[in-house]
C-alpha cells in the first residue's frame, strides 16, 4: 500500500503515524513539503520527501503519483486555486494505481448559522475568504472525481489541535486569550481524531462530504479556562469582543457561529471519537506532556 500526502503538515503526520499503527510498517509514506528544511526529520522517520512550493510542478511528485495507491491532500488553497488541481491533474487522471483519494476541507464552508446546528446538507455561505477557496476546491475535486469513478472523500474540519497546538502552548507562550462574545461558540477536533478517521476511511475508500469536528462545541473562553484549572495556570484577563486587541484574521473567525454535527462520519464508520469533547482531548494532553 502507497501513501502520497500532499502537504506533510501536523494533520497528515499524525495520520501518517496512525496508517502505520494499523496497517504497519511494509505500507509506503511519501510525502510534499514547501522547502527542506523540515525534510531530514521526516526522512528519520521513515517518509520520503518530495518538495512542492505550490507554484510549479516536480517531476519526482509525478513519479510519486504514478505509484499512488491513496492520495491524502491538505494544502489550503490560495487566489491561484488548489496548487494541486492546477499542476497535478493530469498526472493524477493517468495513475492505473490510484484507488482513493482524501481532501481535508474546514468546516469553514458553512459560513455563519447564528449558532444553529448544521450537517452535510446545511447551505454553504462562506464569506471569509479562505474557505471560500476550500468551497470551490471542494467543488474541482468533486467533479474530478466523479467524471474519473474515483472515490473521493471530503472531510471538512473544526479547528486542529493537540500536542504542540493546543491552549496550554498558548497559555505558555502568553498568547491565550479569554474573548467574550454572546453566544458564540467554535468546533474542534483532536488531530488524533483526523488520523484514526482518514486511516479507517481509506480502508474502506469512503465516499461522500463528512463533516470531522468533536460532539461538544463550546466557547472559546471555557477552554482556556480548563486548561487554566488542570495546569494550575493564572487565567488569562476577559475581553470584550467588540474592545478586544486582535489580529484581522482571528477577529475573522468570530464571523462564524454554528454547532457542527459529526453524526453521519461516526455513523459511516461505526466508531466513536478518541477524544469527544475539548475537556476530554485537553486532559490527555497534559498527562502526555508531563509523562516526560
Amino acid at each position: 500500500m502507497n501513501f502520497l500526502f500532499f502537504g506533510m503538515g501536523y494533520s497528515s503526520l499524525a495520520t501518517a503515524h496512525y496508517l502505520r499503527k494499523i496497517f504497519g510498517n511494509s505500507i509506503k509514506i511519501s510525502g510534499t513539503i514547501r522547502d527542506e528544511k523540515n525534510a531530514d526529520e521526516l526522512i528519520q522517520q521513515g517518509i520520503e520527501v518530495f518538495i512542492f512550493d505550490g507554484l510549479s510542478s516536480n517531476s519526482t511528485v509525478d513519479l510519486a503519483i504514478a505509484e499512488a495507491d491513496f492520495i491524502i491532500h491538505s494544502i489550503a488553497p490560495d487566489e491561484n486555486g488548489d496548487a494541486v488541481y492546477n499542476h497535478f491533474l493530469s498526472q493524477i487522471k493517468k495513475a492505473n494505481n490510484l484507488k482513493w483519494i482524501c481532501y481535508f476541507s474546514t468546516i469553514g464552508v458553512y459560513g455563519n448559522h447564528n449558532g444553529l446546528w448544521v450537517d452535510e446538507n446545511a447551505k454553504c455561505e462562506p464569506k471569509n475568504i479562505r474557505s471560500i477557496y476550500r468551497l470551490k476546491a471542494e467543488e474541482l475535486w468533486r467533479e474530478f472525481a466523479a467524471q474519473n469513478d474515483l472515490p473521493l472523500l471530503i472531510l471538512r474540519l473544526a479547528g486542529i489541535y493537540g500536542v504542540g497546538r493546543s491552549s496550554f502552548d498558548k497559555l505558555r507562550a502568553g498568547t491565550a486569550k479569554r474573548i467574550i462574545k454572546e453566544n458564540q461558540v467554535f468546533n474542534r477536533i483532536h488531530v488524533k481524531d483526523i488520523a484514526k478517521v482518514t486511516t479507517l476511511a481509506a480502508k474502506q475508500k469512503l465516499n461522500g462530504t463528512f463533516n470531522l469536528s468533536d460532539d461538544e462545541p463550546a466557547p472559546p473562553q471555557e477552554v482556556v479556562e480548563f486548561a487554566c484549572a488542570i495546569a494550575d495556570m493564572d487565567l488569562p484577563d476577559l475581553q470584550d469582543f467588540k474592545t478586544a486587541k486582535m489580529s484581522k484574521m482571528a477577529r475573522s473567525f468570530y464571523n462564524d457561529n454554528k454547532n457542527v454535527s459529526n453524526n453521519a462520519i461516526k455513523n459511516a464508520l461505526d466508531i466513536e471519537l478518541l477524544y469527544p469533547n475539548y475537556r476530554s482531548g485537553l486532559e490527555a494532553i497534559y498527562r502526555l506532556e508531563n509523562s516526560k
